[in-house]
């Protein structure tokens, strides 16, 4: 082979990925979770999406009266594929607060796998923790990983017979990098990656990294917006609608073609809270979430951090237990007009989505 031959060959893959992301049209759908102060049952929210012209639907801490009934699980089966829609759902956090806690924990995951291939989702959606500081306190990160390990190993036969994966929501808890540890750990036959834009600014990393860590095993691609700025506690870190934050969307997901799968890409403004510093500079944060971090991943972090501002448009940030009902009705109105514009985003400078196109 002459070395002209070589370099054309060693350049093929990079041009079949370009080719293919350039040609690539992403399915899209919302998180409902976005919607919860709508106060809709599982109907309403589908209806919802067919109004909005979407391919897909992701039902997210569903308050339908009938979410742990069997029988409403195959009607939501049955409707979603009547309406044309992609459907896929999931629980919460699979890592128990204390040791008792532990065979609970494993049973309310066996039966949402059990929701979820009676729903027809193709993924069971999961997480660590809620956060960093909900994990016990009795030892490291590493420790709970571990424990989260052992959970995953034991619904393995559950989920592979089944024909699913648990997809794992990088979260407030761990970093891409060790949420991509865990996938491999336990085997990315069964376990990938149900990857989210908005978490990694609350475990300071730029969620460009998130995506190029985690997308080569995402099984769910959901998107939400920050601002992330300097702040003199340290970063400020807030939830905006998509398209009005500081992360640059449209060379986010320009990567992500380049190396996620065919998954659904889900519209995901969650907004209505205050700003959240984190003080990166302090011997606190080194101690609890960076004694092992990556130089490089902070450091990329800052640097996006520089680049951004404080969010100037008005917004309720009333999304707290002892405001809401007292402003619960802004609130509502706030969370349709922000997934609208995020969604409109989505669409027009994006370029996401198929049925709004016909």
């Amino acid at each position: 082979m002459t070395r002209r031959n070589f370099l054309l060959s060693s350049a093929l893959p990079f041009f079949q990925r370009a080719s293919f992301a350039a040609s690539r049209t992403w399915p899209l759908g919302l998180n409902t979770y976005c919607l919860r102060y709508q106060g809709w049952n599982d109907r309403q929210l589908a209806d919802y999406c067919v109004a909005q012209k979407l391919d897909a639907i992701f039902l997210q801490d569903s308050i339908d009266p009938g979410v742990m009934d069997a029988k409403h699980w195959a009607e939501v089966r049955a409707w979603s594929k009547d309406l044309g829609l992609h459907l896929e759902t999931g629980g919460g956090a699979i890592l128990p607060k204390t040791a008792d806690a532990y065979p609970q924990v494993v049973a309310a995951l066996r039966k949402n796998i059990e929701r979820a291939a009676a729903m027809g989702s193709p993924i069971v959606r999961a997480l660590i923790a809620g956060d960093r500081y909900s994990m016990p306190d009795d030892g490291p990160v590493e420790r709970h990983i571990e424990t989260a390990l052992k959970i995953l190993r034991e619904v393995r036969s559950q989920v592979m017979d089944a024909g699913l994966k648990i997809g794992i929501e990088n979260h407030k808890d761990l970093q891409a990098w060790q949420t991509r540890t865990v996938i491999e750990t336990a085997g990315k036959e069964f376990v990938g990656s149900y990857l989210d834009t908005g978490n990694p600014v609350f475990v300071a990393e730029d969620p460009l990294t998130t995506v190029e860590e985690l997308g080569p095993y995402a099984v769910s691609f959901h998107l939400r917006d920050s601002v992330v700025y300097e702040h003199p506690g340290g970063i400020a870190v807030q939830w905006v609608p998509l398209g009005e934050g500081t992360v640059d969307f449209k060379a986010l997901v320009a990567r992500a073609a380049e190396i996620l799968p065919q998954v659904h890409i889900y519209c995901k403004p969650i907004t209505g809270r205050p700003p959240v510093v984190l003080p990166v500079y302090s011997d606190e944060f080194w101690t609890k979430w960076f004694p092992r971090g990556r130089s490089r991943d902070l450091e990329r972090f800052i640097a996006l951090a520089k680049r951004g501002r404080a969010y100037e448009k008005p917004q309720i940030t009333a999304d707290d237990p002892t405001l809401r009902g007292r402003y619960m009705d802004a609130l509502k109105r706030q969370q349709l007009e922000h997934m609208e514009r995020s969604l409109d985003y989505c669409r027009k400078q994006l370029d996401l989505g198929i049925r709004w196109r016909a």
